[in-house]
């Protein structure tokens, strides 16, 4: 890429998009597209070709998507599906259309199956059951991948999907109803604490920073009952914080802002004949070229669970549910493909959750 080259990153105000943004710019791209979904429906195909056809961007890169946690990829099964395929179809495909020369397809671990042989490379895809609670998702994802490989062996496209793991950062979703585990449990964590010390200004001032159903002047009380719905309980002047599932499943977690790198980094440096020539050829079969992006170390939600209280500093206890379901019991990435192409990551997990907590708190 050029530094003036046309850049349209897709989902560009999200937790990825916004890494690879300032990433970018930090590098001095300065010639981008950016549509906000209210402006274009890409789940749209005629709305999604004509803003292709409009501005004809050189390089995509797809990182928008309907994401969410267990509850909300359970919950929301119809929509996780329809919406995720039709905003990659249409992007993959009008990009094609329009003669884009590179794109970057953001999918999800969760591709794998839920007993994969740990840790996952690459080629464990599509050999075994999925996890129940993402299915919808993870097959939305699989079509991307598979969509991606079609294009480049038909029409000769130069397009790269990659599957980053959990990921986590300062533009997190912190939403208590549909947010993945380590930003639910930094806030749920931060609640805690100022519940802890009876600031209920501070609670009011969360809920007034962050997404909450509960007006921003709520009474002690309804605090109280509303914060119960979430898992966080008082009583007799002792905090609880209660945690979905028995905290065994382990889990690994990428800094965003490396997520984004190892994004530009590709973008910059590789192409789809690498991913070809780093992946597992079997009988002329060319499949399973898609890069997982992870650092490889996994920790369990308990330990999480007690990283995050610590860091915080929640003096509460925790306490585990296991009758809400717990998802994958281990998933960990091989990224060894990546690493091969000369990336790695630079934040471990305790930096990055002080780094994700004081930027929380201002």
């Amino acid at each position: 890429m050029e530094k003036d080259s046309k850049i349209y990153v897709a989902g560009h105000d999200g937790l990825v998009g916004s890494g690879i943004v300032k990433i970018l710019k930090g590098k001095g791209y300065h010639n981008f597209v950016f549509r906000h979904y209210t402006e274009v429906d890409l789940t749209n195909q005629k709305a999604t070709l004509e803003f292709f056809e409009q501005e004809k961007p050189e390089y995509v890169i797809l990182a928008a998507a309907k994401v969410g946690g267990i509850f909300a990829n359970n919950t929301y099964r119809g929509q996780f599906i329809y919406e995720n395929i039709m905003i990659q179809s249409n992007v993959i495909h009008s990009s094609y259309l329009t003669g884009v020369k590179k794109l970057l397809f953001l999918g999800s671990t969760c591709i794998y199956p839920k007993m994969a042989n740990q840790p996952m490379k690459e080629n464990e895809l599509l050999t075994n059951t999925l996890e129940y609670t993402n299915e919808p998702y993870a097959i939305a994802k699989i079509s991307g991948i598979k969509m991606i490989e079609s294009y480049n062996l038909q029409y000769g496209t130069n397009y790269i999907s990659v599957m980053p793991t959990n990921l986590y950062g300062y533009n997190d979703n912190f939403n208590l109803e549909n947010s993945h585990v380590l930003p639910a449990l930094i806030r749920k964590n931060h609640l805690c604490k100022c519940l802890e010390n009876n600031d209920y200004d501070a609670i009011r001032e969360d809920f007034a920073k962050y997404p909450a159903s509960i007006k921003e002047n709520a009474k002690e009380e309804e605090i109280l009952d509303y914060l119960s719905n979430f898992g966080i309980r008082k009583s007799g002047g002792k905090v609880e914080l209660h945690v979905w599932g028995s905290g065994t499943p382990f889990r690994e977690f990428l800094w965003a802002e490396d997520m984004a790198d190892a994004c530009v980094f590709l973008m910059e440096n590789s192409d789809f004949d690498d991913m070809v020539r780093v992946s597992d050829i079997e009988n002329n079969e060319i499949r399973n070229t898609h890069l997982n992006i992870g650092t490889g170390k996994d920790i369990s939600i308990r330990d999480l669970a007690y990283l995050v209280k610590d860091t915080i500093g929640f003096k509460g206890e925790i306490k585990f549910d296991p009758t809400k379901p717990d998802g994958t019991p281990k998933k960990l990435t091989d990224p060894g493909k990546l690493h091969a192409l000369g990336w790695k990551h630079k934040i471990e997990l305790d930096q990055g959750i002080r780094m994700v907590y004081g930027h929380y708190t201002k």
